[in-house]
């Protein structure tokens, strides 16, 4: 199992690495640079621009910038936000967890809805359960998440009154008000990803589902007496769970895309939001590294799809 798991990780350390290239390059080929606002300062002396961007390194080749910059990731330097003054590794790890946090909850209640809908409806297609759950799934990826956050804001904060719509990290509570008041004022952005994506799961664990539950195999188990629930459950959800494992980790993209737009409109104080702050600001620090943090979260999310490949697919060796 370990080696399994080493072998994994060598074999994303050079996908890391050519993610990591390309967006330096795209990012050091942009226009602008974090000093850029300095060259219409008039109060800024021309010689003190041209230290500060011999000092960072600024008019290097591209190459070297680049190969400075792995050497100092490597070596637990990620840099420094030029707007928030201080460490870019500080600055990340204060906003992870909200995006964390955000994320696993929306995941899960995705998956709470997914596959029990989804499952249901392929055991029972074509009825009127199957039709409404269909519907609603289209509607459901249909809807972008921008639409559906504002819409939730519209309903539950403007109009009811009964969630806040601005997520905060400096609750003025402790113990269980605490814990309460943070489930609160996550349900609507939790909501909000967690139905997007339960609306695209529930369709393919449906489509996962038919395609096992007419097998072979599954028709024997039933000649042996075996009652519904355990050959739906012992027999055909562990195959049918394969190919949506593999659709959860190609989702790890979009999930994290989504995220962005969520923690802009509930002003969540995630890496999201603060990707999106560095951008207009032309941070690039900054930038580099949130993108950099995302590409080795999606990264990990696959490599906990392969783990689950060999516990449902007995075919799949860790040797």
């Amino acid at each position: 199992m370990s080696q399994y798991v080493l072998r994994r990780l060598l074999i994303a350390l050079p996908s890391l690495l050519g993610i990591s290239a390309v967006l330096f390059f795209v990012l050091a080929l942009a226009p602008g640079d974090p000093f850029s606002e300095l060259a219409t300062n008039p109060n800024v002396p021309p010689e003190v621009q041209a230290a500060l961007r011999a000092k960072f390194g600024l008019d290097d080749p591209i190459y070297l910038r680049y190969l400075h910059w792995l050497n100092a990731m490597v070596h637990g330097d990620w840099g420094f936000s030029f707007v928030s003054r201080m460490d870019v590794d500080k600055l990340i790890l204060q906003r992870l967890p909200a995006t964390l946090y955000v994320i696993g909850s929306a995941q899960i209640l995705a998956l709470l809805i997914a596959i029990p809908v989804g499952v249901y409806a392929a055991t029972k297609p074509y009825s009127l359960f199957d039709q409404i759950a269909n519907t609603l799934a289209f509607v459901g990826f249909s809807l972008p998440t921008f639409f559906t956050g504002i819409l939730f804001i519209l309903i539950f904060s403007v109009t009811l009154d009964w969630l806040p719509f601005v997520y905060t990290t400096d609750i003025k509570a402790t113990g269980i008000h605490w814990v309460l008041e943070m489930i609160r004022q996550a349900i609507m952005p939790v909501a909000v990803l967690g139905l997007f994506q339960a609306a695209s799961m529930t369709r393919f664990v449906r489509s996962a589902m038919l395609d096992v539950i007419r097998l072979d195999y599954v028709t024997t188990a039933r000649a042996k007496g075996l009652g519904q629930a355990k050959v739906i459950i012992k027999h055909v959800m562990r195959n049918a769970m394969i190919p949506v494992v593999t659709l959860i980790a190609l989702q790890m993209p979009a999930v994290f895309g989504g995220a962005i737009v969520t923690e802009q409109i509930f002003r969540i104080p995630g890496i999201g939001s603060l990707l999106i702050s560095s951008i207009l600001s032309n941070d690039t620090p900054v930038v580099m590294a949130v993108t950099f943090v995302f590409a080795c979260l999606v990264v990990l999310f696959n490599l906990i799809a392969d783990v689950l490949y060999g516990w449902l697919d007995p075919r799949i060796s860790f040797r």
